[in-house]
Formats: structure tokens, C-alpha cells, sequence
């Protein structure tokens, strides 16, 4: 099984895609995912195929991702054109670096509590799907959508997957995002292993809260939610999917209101099924505080925190490849 990194673990390096490549040849790495082009400094065919032929040279794999394809989404950027301008242009990015998938995304939890019902989004994120299919089909790329930032559950990916065809959309699973929605990571998987194509994977930490949970994402073998048995699981249901990095260590932790009255987690996620809240909130029962050095600050963090930030970011990633390795077993390298 191939070991990846997202290149949004290390994005305070400033790096341009010849050095994360290189960089993750020197950590162990078989494949960079590069969830936004920033680094790229042109997509012209010329630069895409050296980006590819660097990529040849060490011996390592690419994916390219997106952001949101939903033109109704709060995150969705309109100044790139429209979500079928988006995904055409970056299909052919995709197949100029041979990634066999498009991972991209919906939007947010905040899509929930937009004037517009969720299932519209939804309904949106299938058109622009759809509209791809034959483009996908002929270049053999599969959208792989993410359970991002808390807008899906994974019984919810899983339908909108299905109805709009396993045969050129598959699923991101992200390992961390579940636990912003109230969801077991466990449960998401179980959901959807029969539609994975790509992952991205880090540990978590939850406890109680007096309003909830309190949810903080942290590096590999630093949680409390049992990423080893969930990474085996992994390996077990898809063994032919990378196993691919996301480490986010920097954002502070996420409170879950679920004990309030009128919380606003019920408003987002009214209809979640008991028997799998219970199982998130037997993670949090039986959790306990991070409390490791960490550096938290945030999407707005002051230019001289930086530094620390970057340091902090490959220290993480590098603990966690590994831990990868020693603990699973993960890598080809």
C-alpha cells in the first residue's frame, strides 16, 4: 500500500512542487497529493510534464485535488468559472500528471445552515458531477469526493455517490472530518469502503466538554480514537488505495455543542441515527485532553508564528510516517 502525504500538511513551507517532491522522496514518501496547485507556477503542458517527469525520476506517484465543485456551496470560488469550467480544467491537469483521481469536495458544515436546504447542495454537487461523466470516463479519472470540514456523514456521501454513479465518482475519506460532525471515523469507513479511491488520514483526540466534545486534531499515535485499529480496518476493506497524510495539527479545538438546548449541532445534523451517535460519543466518554506541546493558532496566524508553524508541520508529518511504517506496515518505499 502506497504512504502519501496531502501537500496541505506542510503548506507553511512555501514550497513549489519540485520541492515537495523531493521532499517527500527524502521522507519515505510514494506519493504527493497535491490537494491545490499553488505550488505549480504554470499549468501549461510544457511545466506539467516536468512536474511528471521529476516525479518519474524519484519514483513517485501523483494526485491532484480541488476544492469545491458545488457552485451553491459557501466555499465555492466564482471567480474560476463555473463548477463544470473548474473540474474540465482540472481533469486535464489530472491526466497530464497520470492522477487516476480528481479528489474534490462538496463544501462545509456551514452549507447546513445556509437559506438553501443541504439536500439542494447536494443536488447541485450531482449536476456538476454529471455533467463531467463522459470527460471522466474517456480520460479514466474518478472524482473522488471528500467528507470535508463537517459537510457529510458517511452514510450521506455514500448516497450521493450512488446516485450519481460509482462507475466515475468514488469518495476522499478523510479520517479527521467525521469527528467534526459527530461521527465515529469507524462508522464513516464502514459507509464508504465500497466507494474509496483516495484517503486522507490523521489522529484525533476527543473528550468531554461541558457542552460536548471538544475534537482536536493531532499527529499519528497521538489520539485517543484508535487510528491503529481504524488504519486496519483501512488496509483490510481497501488494500488497493493510498494511504495518504493530512496532518493538521494547528487548528485549535473544535467544540460540539450536542448538550444544549437549541444546540446548533442539531440544527446541522437533526437527523443523525442514534445507534452511530453512540458510537462517537463512546469515543468521548473514554477520551482524555491533548495535552502534548502544540502549536494552535488558527487559519490567521500573525506572519511571525510562521516559523514555529512550519517546523511544527514537518516535525508532525515526518513522526507520523514513522509511526506509519513501525506501527502498520504502510509504504512502499
Amino acid at each position: 500500500m502506497k504512504l502519501g502525504m496531502d501537500i496541505y500538511t506542510v503548506r507553511s513551507k512555501g514550497w513549489d512542487a519540485f520541492q515537495l517532491l523531493d521532499y517527500s522522496k527524502k521522507v519515505g514518501l510514494d506519493l504527493v497529493h497535491f490537494s491545490d496547485l499553488a505550488p505549480f507556477a504554470s499549468l501549461e503542458d510544457d511545466y506539467l510534464d516536468r512536474v511528471r517527469a521529476r516525479a518519474d525520476e524519484l519514483g513517485l506517484a501523483i494526485e491532484v485535488g480541488m476544492l469545491s465543485i458545488c457552485e451553491s456551496a459557501t466555499i465555492f470560488d466564482h471567480s474560476q468559472g463555473s463548477a463544470v469550467d473548474q473540474v474540465t480544467r482540472m481533469l486535464h491537469v489530472a491526466d497530464k500528471l497520470r492522477s487516476p483521481i480528481l479528489r474534490c469536495v462538496q463544501g462545509s458544515s456551514a452549507d447546513r445552515q445556509t437559506e438553501l436546504p443541504f439536500e439542494a447542495h447536494i443536488e447541485n454537487t450531482i449536476a456538476t458531477c454529471k455533467a463531467v461523466r463522459s470527460r471522466c470516463m474517456d480520460l479514466g479519472i474518478k472524482l473522488a469526493l471528500e467528507n470535508h470540514a463537517g459537510d457529510f456523514h458517511g452514510s450521506e456521501l455514500a448516497a450521493l455517490i450512488q446516485a450519481a454513479g460509482p462507475e466515475y465518482v468514488g469518495a476522499c475519506i478523510d479520517s479527521g472530518n467525521p469527528l467534526w460532525a459527530g461521527e465515529s471515523p469507524f462508522v464513516t469507513l464502514e459507509h464508504l469502503a465500497p466507494f474509496v479511491a483516495t484517503s486522507h488520514v490523521r489522529d484525533t483526540a476527543v473528550w468531554q466538554h461541558p457542552t460536548g466534545a471538544s475534537v482536536q486534531w493531532v499527529a499519528m499515535g497521538d489520539g485517543n480514537i484508535g487510528v491503529k485499529d481504524w488504519a486496519k480496518r483501512f488496509i483490510e476493506l481497501c488494500p488497493n488505495v493510498p494511504f495518504s497524510l493530512e496532518i493538521i495539527t494547528s487548528a485549535p479545538p473544535r467544540v460540539l455543542d450536542y448538550l444544549e438546548p437549541d444546540a446548533d449541532y442539531w440544527k446541522m445534523y437533526p437527523e443523525t441515527p442514534a445507534r452511530e451517535f453512540a458510537q462517537f460519543e463512546s469515543l468521548v466518554r473514554h477520551g482524555e485532553p491533548y495535552i502534548k506541546p502544540c502549536l494552535t493558532v488558527g487559519r490567521n496566524a500573525p506572519a511571525e508564528y510562521l516559523p514555529a508553524l512550519a517546523a511544527q508541520q514537518t516535525l508532525h508529518l515526518e513522526q507520523s510516517v514513522a509511526w506509519c511504517k513501525q506501527e502498520l506496515g504502510i509504504g512502499e518505499s
